[in-house]
């Protein structure tokens, strides 16, 4: 107890120094790399302002020339195709979007959708009934979704089936009338189902389509991202956006582990 007591005035004799008397501001450890108090041109990770980590914003706003044009065309036409390289946020785009358009009033449910196929390898068999099966699959969009609502909203509005979170595999049939559709994760998608999926568009409704051709989980020749992607751009009401290494903003690593691997 007494090297303890020792320990606390010692602090308590540097935060008065550092501080203050009259300062409630308290040191939260003894060595601290960063104070708001500190007026220099450093942050909290010893970069100078603006190039430390982003934060999260309520807007969201086009980070590099490929996310603006996947912006704007969003906004005018009702299907947009964003391929291209990881890291470069285009399922988060999609998704802020989508809730921006629910509550503008502009749609009135959100439907996401993504094929359920590992990354190389079988989980075998999943306890559990159909959503609990489909969780794992899923849980990218859950993801995205929790970083623009909160979780209680997510949950009521996921009960009211205004956003609903289902696997390619029970789309067919469907007539998706005023509704923001993403389909993520396309290159796990032979051409017969991106066909199918793209013909559930409703009136009043709009489509973003996102993937990476590069990052197949298919058997070599099957996807048919890029097949459907070449044959429809040429349509008015269609836009493809194709990001490249340059958009990542991810961790700068990702944009170099793209050029080694």
């Amino acid at each position: 107890m007494a090297k303890r007591t020792a320990r606390r005035a010692a602090r308590r004799m540097q935060e008065l120094v550092h501080y203050g008397e009259d300062s409630n501001v308290r040191r939260l450890f003894d060595e601290p790399q960063w104070s708001p108090l500190d007026d220099n041109k450093y942050d909290r990770q010893n970069q100078p302002r603006g190039q430390s980590d982003q934060k999260y914003r309520k807007n969201i706003r086009a980070q590099n020339d490929s996310q603006q044009k996947m912006l704007d065309a969003i906004d005018e036409v009702p299907l947009v195709f964003a391929c291209g390289a990881a890291g470069t946020g285009k399922t988060y785009l999609a998704i802020a979007k989508a809730v921006e358009a629910l509550d503008s009033g502009a749609v009135r449910r959100i439907i996401l959708s993504r094929p359920a196929v590992e990354a190389g390898e079988s989980l075998g068999f999943l306890p559990g009934d159909m959503e609990e099966k489909l969780s794992p699959y899923l849980r990218p969009l859950y993801d995205a979704l929790c970083d623009r609502i909160s979780s209680k909203r997510l949950k009521a509005l996921m009960a009211e089936g205004v956003i609903e979170i289902a696997p390619i595999a029970y789309m067919r049939g469907r007539t998706l009338n005023n509704a923001y559709i993403v389909i993520d994760e396309a290159q796990n998608c032979t051409y017969g189902q991106l066909k199918m999926l793209l013909t559930r568009l409703g009136w009043n409704s709009s489509m973003v389509v996102t993937g990476d051709p590069a990052q197949s989980d298919l058997l070599p020749g099957m996807s048919g991202l890029s097949d459907v992607v070449n044959k429809l751009e040429a349509l008015d009401n269609v836009r493809a956006i194709r990001f490249t290494r340059e958009d990542v903003v991810r961790h700068p690593l990702v944009a170099e582990m793209i050029d080694a691997l």
